[in-house]
């Protein structure tokens, strides 16, 4: 059966079309600066390459700009919309009510946007994902998803936080965890690897936004985002964790609107409020040249890293594997090295040569005698959103 696997951010679309059980991809591509006049729609298969540089002022334009495409007499891939058996939908936030993948329904579109206030950058542009594909693919049975639903195993101690109950149980207020889809899948495959059902797993995903998840047996026990993706590690425009009273000191003594903390701490804020720069490629060439602002930003990035590794090595009680992955875990030695430093006392030593490499596959890169395998796993969520898709109506 043919997957249409969609992945909608608030400004960008990912897709990719899966012929599974195989696995093979179909065709692959992006839609990005959706609601600008330079919006850009990459398309790839095997045997064409399209891009394209237009006005797509929203989803539902972007999606069918992608039907269209799919359908192309000369450049797409499927003859007919009925050819997509299946399309799996990305939903950042599923809250306490969604623990695993679900057919979508009025019901579930329902409780989707009832979690808008947790998500609003993306459960939004999720839900318009849906609608617009029920509409262009009216045959096929629609999927959503959850980054939340892999940490629904994450115990009460741990997602709850110290405010009074009434606010944690009549509003929903608690950890919910994200990148869940990508977790999953390179545990997965961390697991595979050790051959040891019994495991324990850091798993490590960096890129723009960042997160780090303990991983028992194959299940979350603890992640480092919270109620958003805002809290936990330094990220490319997101602080990460910080004292709760810098929010009361910059509405009350600097006198910034809720809305303006809110912008400073998610969109101006990690790797770009430290160095002017979000892009880890420029920082890391910036901080070979001497520019002390960059270097300081990767040490506090490492560091950061670093902690939650040893506390989450404490709460798993042991450690097998620490995984990276993401665009920056797969792609930046440079960070690997400056995080494997120093945890010799956890068991783990880095091979330097092997940290070189930028894998398509998974690879160790940690040496031969390391107690703690280190690891690079390529994540792959769309594939993971095609598996879990399929498996719903197969069990």
């Amino acid at each position: 059966m043919q997957v249409l696997v969609l992945n909608s951010g608030s400004s960008s679309l990912k897709f990719q079309l899966f012929l599974m059980p195989e696995e093979t991809i179909l065709c692959s591509g992006l839609i990005e600066r959706i609601g600008m006049k330079d919006a850009k729609f990459k398309f790839k298969t095997d045997k064409d390459s399209v891009e394209l540089v237009t006005v797509i002022p929203n989803h539902k334009i972007g999606l069918e700009l992608l039907s269209k495409q799919l359908l192309h007499p000369d450049t797409g891939i499927i003859k007919s919309a009925d050819a997509i058996n299946i399309v799996g939908h990305r939903v950042v936030q599923g809250g306490s009510i969604f623990n695993k993948t679900t057919e979508i329904t009025a019901s579930t579109k329902a409780k989707i946007k009832e979690l808008f206030s947790l998500a609003p950058l993306h459960n939004p542009a999720n839900y318009e994902g849906i609608e617009v594909a029920e509409t262009v693919f009216p045959n096929a049975k629609q999927v959503a998803v959850f980054d939340t639903a892999f940490h629904q195993s994450i115990p009460e101690h741990v997602y709850k936080y110290a405010i009074p109950n009434e606010l944690s149980e009549n509003h929903n207020i608690r950890l919910y965890g994200f990148h869940g889809t990508s977790h999953k899948y390179v545990s997965t495959k961390a697991i595979t690897y050790l051959s040891k059902q019994n495991s324990k797993i850091i798993s490590i995903h960096l890129g723009n936004g960042c997160s780090i998840t303990a991983i028992k047996n194959g299940k979350s026990i603890d992640h480092s985002m919270g109620l958003t993706p805002l809290d936990g590690l330094i990220m490319g425009t997101r602080s990460g964790n910080i004292d709760p009273s810098v929010i009361f000191h910059l509405a009350k003594k600097l006198n910034y609107s809720l809305e303006d903390v809110n912008d400073i701490l998610n969109k101006k804020s990690g790797m770009l409020g430290l160095t002017g720069l979000s892009d880890l490629r420029d920082i890391l060439a910036e901080a070979k040249k001497g520019n002390k602002d960059c270097q300081l930003a990767l040490l506090m990035k490492a560091y950061r890293i670093k902690k939650y590794i040893g506390s989450y090595a404490a709460i798993l009680n042991g450690l097998d594997a620490i995984v990276f992955t993401a665009g920056i875990g797969e792609n930046a030695p440079e960070i690997r090295e400056l995080v494997c430093e120093n945890l010799d006392y956890l068991g783990v030593v880095l091979d330097t040569e092997k940290n070189k490499i930028r894998p398509n596959n998974l690879a160790v890169i940690s040496t031969e005698t390391s107690k703690v395998k280190v690891l690079v796993i390529p994540t792959n969520e769309e594939l993971e959103i095609a598996k879990e898709s399929v498996n719903l109506f197969e069990n």
